[in-house]
């Protein structure tokens, strides 16, 4: 990674590092680390643990003041709705954190880049990374900004098909229908375009690796359809 994509990054996540070494290895998957013949330390992972740590704090933190009256297994299940892998991931493309990503051969060919579980262990090496690199205050600002914010949209995209169902349940006299209607790509790297119809007419569609995602984000798009025609 040459200076100007250090730049870039950095820029995106809000934090210049004074240890460019410490951001570079947040981005190191262990198969690039491997193919470079690198020390097995000089991969993500350690740092993956840090942040790990970090966010449950900051978000257990936020949480605890932003639903007071919540009790504490609630608590518990919202962060880890927030938190968890597909949602990690979701706010990482935000930033195209992805785009960065030191990958081996094989795991790129493989369509690592792409897979919610990679990104999102990264995203947490991040965290780790700026907090050794800064302190808790650049981590914390980090996660408000991108991990923590705007909930209710992050709400909508992560239970999209389940609110759907509902809206459509609510309307007795609708019928709701995912129909794949392409598949590309090869095997290690397939990109799945999904319809939604409700009541046999498309409502939505969406592109994913999965037919899940790609049938979430269709029903991310039949949301926003029914709210702004309400």
């Amino acid at each position: 990674m040459d200076h100007k994509s250090y730049t870039l990054l950095e820029k995106a996540l809000g934090y210049e590092f004074k240890d460019k070494t410490l951001l570079k290895r947040a981005l190191t998957h262990s198969s690039y680390a491997n193919e470079q013949k690198i020390n097995k330390l000089g991969d993500y992972e350690r740092l993956e643990f840090l942040g790990d740590a970090v966010l449950e704090l900051v978000s257990s933190e936020f949480f605890y003041h932003q639903f007071p009256d919540l009790p504490e297994g609630q608590l518990t299940k919202k962060r880890s709705s927030y938190v968890c892998e597909p949602a990690l991931a979701y706010c990482a493309r935000d930033f195209e954190l992805d785009k960065y990503i030191l990958l081996g051969k094989g795991e790129e060919m493989t369509g690592g880049r792409n897979r919610d579980s990679i990104i999102s262990d990264v995203c947490e090496a991040v965290i780790g990374a700026m907090y050794l690199d800064g302190g808790m205050q650049p981590a914390h600002d980090f996660i408000h900004k991108y991990i923590l914010a705007d909930l209710e949209n992050k709400t909508l995209f992560l239970d999209s098909k389940s609110i759907l169902q509902e809206m459509v349940q609510a309307d007795k006299h609708s019928s709701l229908e995912y129909k794949l209607l392409a598949e590309n790509g090869p095997d290690h790297n397939k990109e799945f375009t999904v319809a939604v119809l409700i009541g046999g007419k498309v409502s939505g569609q969406g592109i994913g690796k999965t037919k899940k995602s790609a049938e979430q984000k269709a029903a991310f798009e039949a949301i926003k359809l029914i709210r702004a025609n309400n």
